[in-house]
């Protein structure tokens, strides 16, 4: 593959180069698209010449013209001029990914990570827009706590970014001045959580389902049962609880009756509902496959860690592959595989939640919960795409389409004429291997160390800015914040 930068104050041509930071060729990316006499940062036009698009279920090879950002142009050939050329003949164009689930640790949380340094590891694994949770420190549970994070990250984000409002049992007045145009939705923690953030008063939950018009985002696990289950174990093992005790203390059935309770409340509200991370077969049935995803009320979320890990893997990883919901039986991942195939899981996403070194290998009862996932997720669903369990436009649809669809998100998620230009470029027979060189997360782990993927992300394109190139970064252009047909 090339890049070809025109009219510029340097010309440069890469040829493909090994990911894993083999010798780089440094671009000079950072001045590509500053305008001296102007001063001030102009868009700078990209012609995609002979990718392969995958695309609302078709692949297909083609053009794409980009201008000011919006994808202007989809041909079969396009002969016109751009300031930057990317000849991807043998590469297939996703578009970008949409992660409707991370935690990215800022503020109060910064030595885990930080909007700057979670965002480029997300561009770096073809992630092009994210939404953010709200349990930092303090909680974004305030309409000023929640404009403080899209401030930051305004000034810090390379993805595209839009930040949950958070609930407590005592902040609804401040929910229902949340702008359902301008932010992606509500989060409740129906479990245990940080700080004031864990709701389990039922009148709480009733005024918020009932009065809440948007979507409201749950974490599903019943706390009574998780403490029930805890107890249980210290009176017979003592202090003696390990990682393989994980799913045991935070089990299925925990996660079944919260999730259930959810679906009711829901049901009776005429709530918009989407319970995130699904980890058990049991929760499946709460879901309906049968109505166009546009018209469901109640939607479900899968996670990479629930997609790619079991309980046998806690022997080896430990606290390394400890989530909440914990990840579960074989039985479990397969079923809830299955559930991404055929529309009863709607999207996916990671829950990319990062933590130090330090804190993870702590003895369990004291390590905490979560893993970061970001940059890997895309070329993990490309490992199961060359094992065969699953299609390349089925992947996107499924991390770019219908995350776009379910939260109404305005011109992203499709390789569409009219839409923003977030698109992932990727190398389907460039092998990568994750070790600590090429790890971006500023926790500088990840539970796929060492792991040899199939699949390499060569270019992520962020608002019609080439903002990753070869391991190379161009951080001149910021993300946008996303907004919502609502």
């Amino acid at each position: 593959m090339y890049l070809i930068f025109k009219d510029l104050y340097f010309l440069t041509i890469t040829s493909s180069i090994n990911l894993n930071f083999a010798p780089i060729i440094y671009l000079p990316l950072v001045f590509t698209n500053f305008d001296y006499q102007k001063n001030c940062i102009v868009m700078r036009s990209i012609i995609i010449k002979n990718g392969t698009l995958v695309n609302e279920g078709k692949i297909s090879e083609a053009d794409i013209l980009i201008k000011n950002g919006i994808i202007v142009k989809i041909d079969s050939s396009i002969n016109e001029a751009a300031d930057i050329e990317i000849n991807a003949e043998g590469k297939h164009v996703f578009p970008g990914c949409i992660d409707d689930q991370v935690h990215f640790r800022e503020p109060g949380l910064t030595h885990k990570g930080n909007i700057y340094s979670e965002a480029k590891a997300a561009v770096a694994g073809g992630v092009t827009s994210f939404m953010e949770m709200p349990n930092t420190v303090p909680s974004a549970t305030t309409q000023a706590l929640l404009a403080d994070k899209y401030d930051k990250a305004s000034t810090t984000s390379l993805a595209n970014y839009s930040f949950f409002m958070g609930t407590t049992n005592h902040n609804l007045e401040e929910l229902l001045k949340t702008n359902k145009k301008e932010v992606c939705g509500i989060k409740i923690f129906m479990g245990s959580s940080t700080g004031d953030m864990l709701v389990d008063n039922p009148l709480a939950l009733e005024k918020i389902f009932s009065e809440v018009d948007m979507l409201i985002a749950t974490h599903c696990e019943d706390d009574p049962t998780v403490k029930q289950n805890l107890a249980r174990l210290k009176s017979e093992k003592g202090d003696n609880i390990f990682a393989q005790d994980h799913p045991l203390i935070r089990s299925a059935e925990a996660c079944y009756l919260s999730s259930s309770f959810a679906v009711n409340l829901a049901k009776k509200h005429g709530t918009k509902l989407h319970i995130l991370h699904i980890s058990t077969a049991k929760e499946l049935e709460l879901f309906n496959n049968t109505i166009p995803l546009k018209d469901k009320r109640i939607t479900a979320e899968a996670c990479i860690h629930h997609l790619w890990f079991s309980d046998t893997d806690y022997a080896t990883k430990g606290n390394y592959i400890k989530w909440n919901p914990a990840v579960k039986t074989a039985t479990d991942r397969e079923a809830i595989f299955k559930a991404i195939l055929d529309e009863t899981i709607d999207v996916i996403a990671t829950d990319h939640a990062p933590h130090t070194i330090a804190e993870k290998e702590q003895p369990y009862l004291q390590a905490p919960s979560g893993g970061p996932l970001v940059q890997h997720s895309l070329i993990a669903m490309l490992d199961f795409y060359n094992q065969g369990k699953i299609s390349l436009t089925h992947i996107a649809k499924k991390m770019s389409h219908d995350v776009a669809t379910l939260f109404q998100i305005e011109k992203r998620g499709f390789i569409r004429e009219g839409y923003y230009a977030d698109l992932a470029i990727v190398n389907l027979s460039k092998p990568y291997k994750v070790s600590k060189e090429n790890i971006l997360y500023a926790c500088g782990w990840s539970p796929f160390e060492g792991h040899i993927f199939q699949s390499t992300v060569e270019n992520t394109i962020v608002s019609g800015h080439l903002a990753y190139s070869y391991g190379q970064f161009n951080e001149t252009q910021k993300g946008m914040r996303l907004s919502f047909d609502r």
